[in-house]
């Protein structure tokens, strides 16, 4: 029986995953140089780029820190699991070792197996010690790890804060920058046409029909054909559903629903015109982004709108903010509660078609 524990209790011990704690450190760099370049951005000579790659980086670092923190807190929970399993193992082990100690070397002896199985008892504690003494030194490991990924936990919390501070406070000048731009837009459409048109229009679908009958605005000189399957997504974020596929309540819409973190920074993926921006029906705030005649690109779920009707962004540019605020909290989630949905259809003359296989970093 006292092999058999032994047995039992050696293989249990796992091989080593990644290291969390490196990820966590990492991650923490990457806000570090998020920071910075916060502080370098109010000289930079274009300042709204400068605060766009910052925004960037600081959405990038926290990512990275959140994933972290969800990969040490699943270790965390591994070891301790393990722990547990080890310790009511180690009990009954050692349990049978004492009842060999304290047995007196007279009972032993007329032991019905006698001195041969007083021996092969002998010899099996032998066998046992080597097994016992790796056995140690792997809780005593996991002990050390479970400590160390607790203590960087607690770091990585506080620096979770900071960043999310850090990301907030570049939003804002971000935000404020672009409302500080001089000039107006190259081309305006007849604004009380266009507030006709929201106002008659029902749907998105007829809103996206009306745009093309308004005057045509001048739009960037490009092949959008030849952009196919290179085009980032506006935001960083997972896709819910694909094209027309049905939600739960059955409902289907011809583009695509990402889950988004709330507060993101959602940028242009091409460069293009914006015929609107603004609010629309249900849909929160809506840009319509034309990069090439009878072509639109329509991201829906906007928080904050930077551009404006009329605007000429180049790819990258920075569009607005997804709606809500990161909350901080603690547990296997890394500190990220709050998600949003943003909404992102493609139309050629006037169709909406499957945006699949048109952007780089788009996953199931």
């Amino acid at each position: 029986m006292i092999r058999a524990l032994c047995l039992c209790f050696i293989l249990s011990v796992t091989s080593a995953q990644a290291n969390p704690v490196a990820e966590a450190e990492a991650a923490v760099a990457q806000l570090q140089a998020a920071a910075n370049a916060l502080v370098a951005a109010d000289t930079a000579e274009d300042r709204i780029a400068s605060l766009t790659q910052t925004v960037r980086a600081y959405e990038a670092g926290l990512s990275a820190l959140r994933g972290g923190m969800r990969q040490a807190e699943i270790r965390a929970r591994v070891i301790e699991t393990r722990l547990t399993q080890d310790e009511a193992k180690l009990g009954d082990l050692l349990a049978a070792l004492q009842i060999i100690q304290r047995t007196p070397a007279q009972v032993l002896l007329i032991h019905p197996s006698g001195p041969i199985g007083s021996a092969r008892a002998g010899m099996m504690v032998a066998e046992l010690t080597p097994g016992l003494q790796q056995q140690a030194d792997a809780l005593r490991r996991d002990f050390e790890d479970l400590t160390l990924i607790r203590q960087t936990q607690d770091a990585a919390l506080t620096q979770l804060q900071t960043g999310l501070t850090g990301a907030q406070t570049a939003r804002a000048a971000l935000a404020t920058a672009m409302s500080e731009r001089e000039g107006v837009p190259p081309a305006q459409p007849d604004r009380a046409m266009l507030q006709a048109l929201l106002q008659s229009s029902d749907s998105l679908s007829a809103f996206a029909v009306g745009l093309g009958g308004l005057e045509q605005l001048p739009t960037p000189s490009q092949n959008f054909a030849d952009l196919r399957g290179a085009l980032p997504l506006p935001v960083s974020g997972t896709r819910l559903r694909g094209f027309n596929e049905a939600d739960q309540a059955g409902i289907t819409r011809p583009g695509l629903v990402l889950a988004v973190s709330a507060g993101a920074l959602v940028t242009a993926p091409v460069a293009a015109t914006v015929r609107y921006a603004g609010p629309l029906l249900d849909y929160g705030n809506v840009i319509v982004l034309e990069p090439e005649a009878d072509t639109l690109l329509i991201i829906a779920g906007l928080g904050t709108v930077f551009t404006r009707t009329g605007d000429i962004p180049g790819a990258g540019a920075p569009l607005g903010l997804i709606a809500g605020q990161a909350a901080l909290s603690g547990g296997i989630d890394g500190g990220q509660t709050r998600r949003e949905t943003l909404y992102l259809e493609l139309r050629q003359n006037q169709q909406p078609i499957d945006p699949a296989g048109w952007f780089v970093n788009d996953e199931d």
